[in-house]
């Protein structure tokens, strides 16, 4: 399969999602996934609330995970090379996720895209050097372009399909309609809007916008990352690593910077985002990585790609992965539940309705029975 036939196929797969993530998720219906009861308290339970945004999250990530060893495995490394990259990377990204966001926006049941894109950046150079150091066998100086432009790719994938994790539980909105400027771009948004729907969304509850039309910002940057996320992934296995990876890093990063001027949600203090500054060292880091680190010749291998992908250790990794996620950010910290839980006995069977409706046997004291016996 060449690498174009691919990249359609998989754009043909991931547009109807969109589509449909887009029309359904705003509503109220599209946010618990399940609630489970944990203490009863008089007849109800208290019960915990399980997220489609963790769900969404969780199978996005996992999807992000196997395009980034489809991409290095495709260049000649090996898999395991490719999983100890990856769990290192996650290891330091995913706790960032929580900390930034404390740190940035002063709230402890909150997690950041883009503040454990930027530190997983960081972290990736590093970890790859350390990794080929221990290892042995092959120049890790050369690598570093290709993992990179890997993780990058994947990212805009799992952004893309995780925006509608976002549009789930109503965070990372976008303004009201009304307050867009220029007036070109308001009428545009008029017609191209959300609504969302359920007084637990986060825009309801953090900003009162339930049932306001607003821009739609995570449609938006779901639709540019896995755009530019496929165009990425056919640049990679045509063997144009350097403009894979500079287009990924540097449209995320840019992009993040201008999306947020169009939210409404609390980005920390300031007009200017630490999130947004943390974009532009992204951008500048991006560039030097790529005026300094060489690329190998040749392109990659689609077929070596796709079959490192059936290994049962990447298959089990990708499922630990989902998994760590999923209970990571599924459970929800800020909505809870009460749950009645009763026997539904016109599904029991008639005769089971029967019995349940018997009058009890008279039961009479030993006394009693001893009198009517004599009697």
């Amino acid at each position: 399969m060449s690498p174009l036939v691919f990249v359609f196929a998989l754009a043909a797969l991931l547009l109807p999602l969109l589509l449909w993530g887009f029309w359904a998720l705003p509503g109220e219906s599209w946010q618990i996934l399940a609630s489970v009861p944990t203490r009863k308290r008089g007849g109800r339970w208290s019960g915990t609330n399980v997220t489609y945004y963790g769900l969404i999250l969780a199978c996005s990530f996992a999807f992000a995970a196997a395009v980034y060893l489809l991409l290095v495995t495709s260049r000649g490394l090996s898999v395991g090379y490719a999983l100890a990259v990856m769990v290192g990377v996650v290891a330091v990204a995913l706790p960032a996720a929580s900390l930034v966001a404390r740190i940035v926006e002063r709230r402890r049941h909150t997690f950041t895209v883009g503040g454990a894109a930027f530190v997983g950046l960081l972290a990736a150079v590093p970890w790859t050097y350390a990794l080929g150091w221990l290892s042995g066998g092959f120049d890790p100086h050369a690598f570093v372009i290709p993992i990179l432009a890997a993780i990058c790719c994947a990212f805009l994938f799992g952004e893309g399909l995780g925006r509608l994790g976002c549009i789930s539980f109503g965070c990372c909105y976008g303004k009201p309609v009304h307050q867009v400027e220029p007036r070109w771009l308001r009428r545009l948004f008029s017609r191209l809007q959300f609504r969302f729907r359920g007084e637990t969304k986060k825009i309801a509850y953090a900003s009162n916008l339930a049932g306001v039309a607003v821009v739609p910002i995570q449609a938006i940057t779901s639709t540019v990352y896995v755009g530019v996320g496929l165009i990425g992934l056919a640049l990679y296995l045509s063997g144009h690593v350097v403009a894979a990876f500079l287009l990924a890093a540097v449209l995320a990063q840019t992009w993040r910077f201008v999306s947020e001027l169009m939210r409404a949600d609390y980005r920390g203090d300031g007009k200017v985002s630490k999130y947004q500054i943390m974009a532009l060292l992204g951008v500048g880091y991006a560039l030097a990585i790529a005026a300094l680190f060489p690329v190998p010749a040749g392109s990659g291998s689609l077929s070596a790609g796709l079959g490192a992908l059936w290994d049962p250790a990447v298959i089990v990794v990708l499922e630990v992965l989902w998994a760590v996620v999923f209970v990571a950010t599924g459970r929800s910290m800020v909505t809870g539940s009460e749950l009645t839980i009763h026997v539904r006995r016109e599904c029991l069977g008639e005769h089971a309705h029967e019995h349940a409706h018997v009058e009890p046997a008279l039961e009479l004291p030993l006394a009693h029975e001893e009198q009517l016996q004599a009697a």
